[in-house]
């Protein structure tokens, strides 16, 4: 890993609507009698510098959760939850270091080697932005495009994207040099959309 560990910026995106799970706080919903977030802390703040979460609601409980890390809660500045890249831009204004590293607050079993193996990638590619493909035992690729190391270098050009009412994850990466990592084994990046994916995880899926 050429990239220091304290040059990255680790970001939990906790900010959305929890749409698909009737509206709750994504983040909260507990896995294994621990919130969802706290899980996904504890596998990233060691590969990372500083710790931030983004939130839009619940601010306080997700300060305590963080407080283990020395975590710091950020907020959108951009009405109406736009999304990922809202959060991100909100990472990207509060991060003090030259790279943040980002991550959905619904999956719990994130490799280890998350922050290392898209170091790597970007350096080695000399790209801004690098993110996650996995490829299943049957040969088909899924990207997972809210797990991405970027420079911060990017924070204004996200802010325009944003400014003039794009949303798109993917179109934004398609602006600047993306680098995708392949990961063979998808299993670290079940996440949970839905109660009953929650439930899935519960009973069958992760470390333990």
């Amino acid at each position: 890993m050429q990239i220091p560990r304290e040059q990255i910026t680790g970001l939990v995106l906790a900010g959305g609507r929890g749409t698909r799970m009737g509206g709750v706080d994504k983040g909260l919903q507990p896995l294994r009698g621990e919130p969802l977030a706290a899980h996904v802390m504890r596998r990233l703040a060691p590969q990372t510098g500083a710790l931030l979460i983004s939130a839009n609601r619940h601010p306080d409980i997700y300060a305590a959760l963080g407080a283990p890390y020395g975590a710091t809660v950020v907020a959108d500045t951009l009405p109406d939850f736009p999304g990922p890249l809202a959060g991100m831009l909100a990472g990207l204004r509060a991060a003090g270091s030259a790279y943040l590293l980002s991550v959905p607050c619904d999956s719990p079993w994130l490799p280890a080697d998350l922050a290392a193996r898209l170091a790597h990638a970007l350096d080695e590619n000399q790209a801004d932005l690098a993110t996650v493909t996995t490829v299943d035992a049957h040969g088909d690729a899924s990207l997972h495009p809210v797990f991405a190391l970027m420079r911060t270098a990017l924070v204004d050009d996200l802010s325009a994207f944003l400014a003039a009412g794009e949303r798109k994850v993917r179109a934004w990466y398609a602006r600047h040099k993306t680098v995708e990592v392949v990961f063979t084994d998808e299993r670290p990046f079940y996440n949970a959309n839905s109660l009953q994916e929650l439930a899935d995880l519960e009973r069958h899926r992760g470390p333990g």
